[in-house]
């Protein structure tokens, strides 16, 4: 059963809001470039079962012209090769981060090293850390996915 949030924390809280967008924002303008930061940011939602940050990213990367099966496969990416070397590295530290593994935590940030600078290793980490703020937000104020048309489907 859903309970109906008492609060909008967009107004309740406005300059603490604010401050975590001016954050997203400054983030966006970063190193890391749009697509790795949406893939990041779909992939920590997954694992934490945020539904409405979920659908916002997938049909982010969507828009940036990402394949519909490149998009779909980040919840299996350590089954598949659709993804770079580099991906992979910042895909394996976004869970490290969002599940505070003790375990592999070590090998998750030394995959990093050949791909990101130290810049961007820290870009990634606030990125991680401020995507696992906004879904907690999301879910606990159970911010709703609203029904969009439907997709094209993929040519077969």
């Amino acid at each position: 059963m859903r309970r109906t949030p008492t609060t909008s924390f967009h107004d309740a809280a406005h300059d603490t809001y604010q401050a975590l967008l001016a954050t997203s924002a400054t983030l966006a303008r970063g190193v890391l470039g749009p697509r790795l930061i949406e893939l990041v940011n779909l992939r920590i939602s997954q694992i934490n079962g945020c539904a409405y940050c979920v659908d916002m990213h997938a049909r982010d990367l969507l828009a940036q012209g990402c394949d519909w099966q490149w998009v779909n496969s980040v919840v299996t990416w350590h089954e598949v090769d659709f993804y770079t070397e580099a991906e992979r590295a910042a895909l394996g530290w976004a869970e490290a981060v969002t599940t505070l593994a003790r375990h592999g935590r070590d090998d998750a940030y030394a995959a990093l090293l050949p791909h990101f600078d130290e810049r961007a290793r820290a870009e990634l980490t606030f990125v991680a850390a401020v995507m696992n703020t906004w879904n907690r937000m999301a879910i606990t104020l159970e911010s709703q996915v609203a029904r969009a048309p439907e997709l094209p489907r993929p040519a077969r």
